[in-house]
């Protein structure tokens, strides 16, 4: 079916998304499974805990947990302060 791992062909351009009730449980088990940090767990200014892990396979996961809802104004204004 041409199906390959992202190690054979040099890496993934696609990072999977989950949303879940308590992204620091799943965040400790998909550890203990052998999946490596890429961006470590932690609060982000959008109002969500957040962290990226690798598989052992080289699939990248976002894992996050929504917090907080941050009015549109203020994330425009953190996200301008983080990448300028």
């Amino acid at each position: 079916m041409g199906v390959l791992a992202p190690p054979s062909i040099g890496g993934t351009p696609v990072v999977l998304a989950l949303d879940v009730a308590d992204a620091a449980v799943v965040f400790a088990q998909a550890v203990a499974a052998g999946a490596e940090i890429r961006q470590p767990l932690a609060e982000m200014f959008w109002g969500d805990r957040h962290g990226q892990l690798e598989d052992p396979f080289g699939h990248r996961w976002n894992i996050a947990q929504h917090l907080r809802d941050v009015p549109h104004d203020e994330v425009v204004a953190a996200a301008a302060q983080a990448f300028s």
